[in-house]
């Protein structure tokens, strides 16, 4: 063998360890699933579809799916961004040389990413319930006449559920701008400033470019979090009240594991769709953002 033949034996000798394990554990249950989407049946007694489209089609028809996403879509819609410009905003601020106790700040603002997300949920439920802190500051501030059930009514259930994912997340999303941040030269900055360029202009000029890989990158990310939704819609509100809040994988955990009989190929149909919306969406935010020639 020549030196590139060896070269390329040897790399293909590494990688097939890794290979086999992600075919293994992930391509392969993704071929199962989608065989499982094509059936009927419980769990015990699966058989195909008749029509093999079946699950495919009856997603469509079925109202309490397309309400989930619905939901789902408007918490992405208000949430991602406001938590994302919020999260390059902090990062740009934490960032400055000249503020004293950054590490105090940073960790602050990063802390709820270390709370579990079973925990925090429990804590807005609480926070917000009809006799919880919330209620008893509005009150006592003259805001309210009377403790108003912040969960019990749709509208206010999905605002409480919006501030509970930017209260988690932002900080997440923080400290990979921060590290953006940080990889850009301040002599950048000291030249735009040397040109007359003031704050919002260099923030605009310079930070928001040279940091949109990251911006991409989280924003995918926030997509795919979002999509995903779930522990906030069970531990909230459990999808109340009356469904109104209801997220497509809490829609997708009631049909494979909630109440009545198991039904485990409409529930894969619908985590499938979940996957393509990921996809998309996913490559959307790549084509716009990539501004190769």
């Amino acid at each position: 063998m020549n030196l590139l033949q060896k070269q390329s034996r040897a790399g293909w000798s590494f990688l097939a360890p890794a290979t086999l394990l992600i075919a293994v554990m992930s391509f392969w249950p993704m071929v199962s699933a989608f065989i499982t989407s094509l059936k009927t049946g419980s769990s015990a007694d699966m058989q195909w579809a008749s029509p093999i489209t079946y699950n495919y089609t009856r997603m469509f028809a079925d109202k309490l799916f397309l309400r989930s996403i619905g939901n789902t879509f408007l918490y992405l819609a208000v949430q991602v961004p406001i938590m994302l410009v919020l999260a390059i905003l902090l990062a740009q601020l934490l960032n400055n040389q000249h503020l004293k106790l950054k590490g105090f700040f940073r960790t602050c603002v990063f802390l709820p990413c270390a709370t579990a997300l079973v925990s925090y949920s429990l804590i807005f439920k609480s926070l917000f319930a009809t006799e919880g802190l919330i209620n008893t500051i509005l009150v006592n501030l003259g805001i309210l006449s009377e403790n108003y059930n912040f969960l019990g009514n749709s509208t206010s259930a999905k605002i409480v559920i919006i501030i509970a994912l930017i209260w988690r997340w932002t900080g997440y999303n923080m400290v990979f701008y921060l590290a953006g941040l940080q990889n850009i030269e301040y002599s950048v900055y000291e030249a735009a400033k040397i040109d007359g360029a003031n704050g919002w202009q260099t923030f605009w000029g310079i930070t928001v470019p040279l940091l949109k890989p990251t911006i991409i990158m989280t924003f995918i990310m926030s997509i795919n979090g979002t999509l995903q939704l779930f522990d906030e819609s069970v531990n909230l509100t459990n999808g109340g009240p009356a469904n109104s809040t209801i997220t497509m994988s809490h829609y997708i955990y009631n049909n494979t594991f909630g109440t009545g009989v198991a039904n485990f190929g409409y529930a894969t149909a619908m985590a499938f769709l979940v996957f393509i919306m990921v996809g998309v969406l996913a490559l959307i935010n790549m084509k716009v953002g990539d501004t190769r020639d």
